[in-house]
């Protein structure tokens, strides 16, 4: 995975992520890979949560509680492959919260800078909301900057809708951005309980 290859589109796949992390080495190999796509996407001042490049030990930690969560089926973790090359990465969690268990949220979405305009993003999303889907989550959230309108274009194109927004919340630096929160609700019409009369 470490080693680079060359690739197209049509050699990409995404994985379901178990599959990476199979024994502690394949598991560390897989770490190192996400680390330098996270460290070099925030960097390059990529919007996914942090203001500094993380570090590899805190995407290791990361890594560790989300695989965990997969194997219990409160979260999906998916990856996109070119050849053996990790180039991109994302994952869902089930909320803590008791009375929010039935729902998810669509918590990082990377896709390695030079695997940018290959579909890879749509394809990881798409993924995800599939595995989402077919594990009973009710409603994928996800939040996003918001002048990040490329990943809020592609959101909305799968089916998000936006159901609030924060003026100026996200503070890098000196510098404030919206938070804008976005929905994917699994649930027919006719189940909502508990919806606000028409």
């Amino acid at each position: 995975m470490d080693r680079e290859t060359g690739g197209s589109a049509a050699g990409a796949v995404v994985v379901d992520a178990l599959e990476l992390v199979s024994d502690p080495e394949a598991a560390a190999r897989f770490a190192a890979s996400a680390h330098r796509i996270l460290a070099e996407l925030v960097a390059g001042g990529a919007a996914l949560g942090w203001v500094e490049p993380p570090g590899p030990d805190e995407v290791a930690q990361l890594l560790d509680r989300v695989v965990a969560a997969v194997r219990t089926g409160d979260a999906g973790l998916r990856a996109a492959c070119l050849g053996d090359r990790l180039v991109g990465l994302g994952y869902w969690q089930r909320y803590a919260r008791p009375t929010h268990r039935p729902h998810a949220d669509l918590e990082k979405l990377a896709v390695a800078a030079g695997a940018h305009g290959l579909g890879l993003g749509r394809a990881l999303t798409a993924a995800l909301v599939e595995d989402a889907r077919r594990a009973g989550i009710e409603v994928l959230t996800l939040d996003a900057r918001g002048d990040n309108t490329r990943a809020l274009r592609l959101y909305a194109s799968l089916g998000f809708t936006e159901y609030g927004r924060l003026p100026r919340f996200v503070a890098v630096g000196e510098r404030r951005y919206d938070k804008v929160f976005c929905m994917l609700d699994f649930r027919p019409a006719s189940r909502t309980v508990g919806a606000a009369a028409p």
